[in-house]
């Protein structure tokens, strides 16, 4: 039911084009993945997110566990049909938000137990559970149980969190997920190198068709980042699809494809576009500001979304101003188009092997400070 094709690697840089096979469909990668945290992107309708031309959407554990029940989601047919969604579907395992959500939480090699985000109420997490809670939500990928430690943290600390993480690997191995679910197994070991060379080339050895590098863009620089993709390249396994998971801005997309990187997803798309903002090839821009009051151009010119194609900057600016919530809503559907666009492109360019020219172009021409 799962296979991954690698259709053809660049000549310029070794960036890839793949096919990823799964029981909902086939994914091109690379890839971006809007992010329907709730078993919905914000503000969109399935029919919305699929305009965009996504052929993937990503949901979390943690949230659906606590709201409004995997055993709700199991009983509506799991999330495909729950949320009225066809194509496939991949689960974060909520490690990540346990650990960034709850204040009060306690972790043993056991598990973890922690208070809900959202009534405080006291909850126990085992890797074996969440495989339970991920099988009842029946998405197509899911995530392994991990600990992500921030940036900053001490190296004794990061040592622990990365060995523990592998023994929660190891159990959410043995308990197994769904006959139609595939594992990813995740990367962690912070920003020191050695953890990072250590923990892919333990995780890799539970990777089936995927694996996935956590623990990054939690507060560090870009640079750093970019750093650690570096270190662990050498050590992927070899033919199977590398996920970034929660990085998804336009520059960052480029820079990890250019790191062997297949699989992105943030939800700074659609959070840019209910505070006004969008990306354009040359950086973003705040259609919030005066500056559109009058501006009956489109949002990026030369975009083929459904905002972009029949409505003005100015129209969109006077309903973000007006509290209406179009004007959010229309710039998610162009923010989140604009990132698959990208990938698209960045495809084309790998196939026609030029997609270190591509990097090099968009590098220089990108500009993350635009504000105008």
């Amino acid at each position: 039911m799962f296979k991954y094709e690698v259709l053809h690697v660049c000549k310029q840089s070794g960036a890839r084009v793949g096919k990823f096979t799964t029981p909902h469909g086939e994914i091109i990668t690379p890839v971006y993945m809007p992010v329907g945290t709730n078993a919905g992107v914000k503000g969109l309708v399935p029919e919305q997110v699929k305009a965009t031309g996504a052929s993937i959407m990503l949901s979390n554990t943690y949230h659906l566990y606590l709201r409004p029940g995997s055993e709700i989601v199991k009983q509506a047919g799991g999330l495909h049909k729950f949320m009225n969604w066809d194509r496939p579907i991949l689960t974060d395992s909520g490690g990540f938000q346990v650990f960034s959500l709850s204040k009060m939480r306690k972790i043993t090699d056991e598990g973890v137990t922690f208070s809900s985000y959202y009534d405080g109420s006291r909850h126990h997490l085992t890797p074996e559970s969440d495989m339970d809670i991920q099988r009842d939500l029946g998405a197509d990928i899911v995530m392994a149980f991990d600990e992500c430690t921030a940036a900053g943290t001490d190296y004794r600390k990061c040592v622990r969190a990365m060995d523990r993480t592998l023994g929660w690997l190891d159990r959410c191995h043995s308990h197994g997920v769904g006959d139609n679910q595939m594992l990813f197994p995740i990367v962690q070991g912070n920003l020191y190198k050695d953890l990072r060379a250590e923990s892919v080339k333990a995780t890799a050895k539970y990777a089936k068709c995927g694996m996935a590098i956590g623990g990054l863009s939690v507060g560090e620089p870009k640079s750093e980042m970019y750093d650690m993709l570096d270190i662990m390249r050498p050590y992927y396994p070899e033919g199977q699809p590398i996920y970034l998971m929660g990085v998804g801005s336009p520059d960052c997309i480029v820079e990890g494809v250019m790191r062997g990187v297949d699989m992105f997803d943030c939800v700074l798309a659609t959070r840019m576009a209910r505070n006004g903002a969008a990306f354009t090839r040359q950086g973003n821009i705040t259609v919030r500001n005066g500056a559109y009051k009058a501006d009956f151009g489109k949002v990026e010119e030369g975009c083929d979304c459904y905002c972009c194609d029949n409505f003005s900057r100015a129209y969109i600016r006077h309903m973000l101003n007006v509290g209406e919530i179009a004007g959010g809503q229309l710039l998610s559907m162009h923010n989140i188009r604009h990132l698959i666009k990208l990938t698209e492109d960045i495809r084309q360019a790998i196939l026609e092997d030029r997609f270190g020219d591509f990097y090099n172009d968009y590098i220089k021409g990108y500009n993350w400070s635009i504000k105008a």
